[in-house]
């Protein structure tokens, strides 16, 4: 990259609106794991209603006048941390510009969904992923192109499993952290890890089977974990962890660095 336009996206990454931007985008990421945290609890305990992914997290928030209003807030806080990404992943080089790039891609996801949320247009995550499968398996090699998703899927939770191990996380919070903060990243993180992995199970499991209704999202995973021994107890320590990671992401919004 040149060296200007580099200098440009170190201009951008150091503004006070994107920080502010993406400082907002953290506590909506945030609230959207607590919510998606109480319906992972409810579905564990069978009650569950809303579909327990992002999607139904972000449809329970919409549920209200105030939660619209919170919607609208946290889709343009999705976004600018998206971009906010971008610019950190502009200003890197080589193989560092991998990491921000990727959550580039699931914070403007997220402003999308968001927005088609508050639109009334979004379906499940889990259906999205059928219909997907389903049309990438009417084609020569939508079996193959199935197993790779799952296993780059895979490969994106085991990542997160890692960071949390390695405390690589500690890069995107100030210098000496509250112990607290550090210890809801490695629980947070490692759970999401594992959730994320489970849904590249699912596509694999899919791509072997040539079932494109194996495959699906959070929502899936988690009721395919409800059905192990012990399944009950599973979803509810997944739904702890997700909160621990809802608590980090609102800590973030102090002790990131930016």
């Amino acid at each position: 990259m040149p060296r200007s336009a580099r200098a440009a996206a170190r201009r951008v990454n150091d503004s006070a609106v994107l920080e502010i931007g993406a400082r907002v985008g953290l506590g909506a990421s945030g609230l959207v794991h607590l919510i998606l945290a109480w319906l992972a609890l409810q579905l564990a305990f069978g009650s569950g209603g809303q579909n327990a992914d992002q999607t139904g997290a972000l449809r329970q928030l919409a549920g209200t006048t105030l939660g619209q209003g919170l919607l609208w807030i946290a889709a343009g806080g999705f976004a600018l941390l998206a971009v906010w990404q971008v610019t950190e992943a502009l200003v890197r080089r080589g193989k560092d510009r991998l990491p921000p790039a990727a959550r580039a891609l699931v914070h403007a996801a997220l402003a999308f969904v968001s927005l088609s949320v508050l639109l009334g247009s979004s379906g499940g995550g889990s259906q999205q992923a059928r219909s997907l499968s389903a049309r990438l398996m009417d084609r020569t090699v939508g079996v193959v192109t199935v197993g790779a998703v799952g296993l780059v899927i895979l490969a994106v939770g085991a990542v997160q499993v890692w960071r949390a191990a390695q405390g690589s996380f500690r890069k995107q919070l100030r210098p000496d952290p509250p112990p607290w903060v550090v210890q809801l990243a490695r629980i947070g993180l490692a759970t999401r890890g594992l959730a994320i992995a489970a849904i590249g199970g699912l596509f694999l499991l899919a791509a072997v089977q040539h079932d494109p209704q194996k495959t699906g999202g959070l929502d899936t995973a988690l009721h395919s974990l409800l059905g192990l021994p012990a399944g009950q107890v599973v979803v509810a320590a997944i739904a702890a962890g997700m909160a621990c990671y809802g608590g980090y992401a609102l800590a973030r919004m102090r002790y990131g660095e930016f």
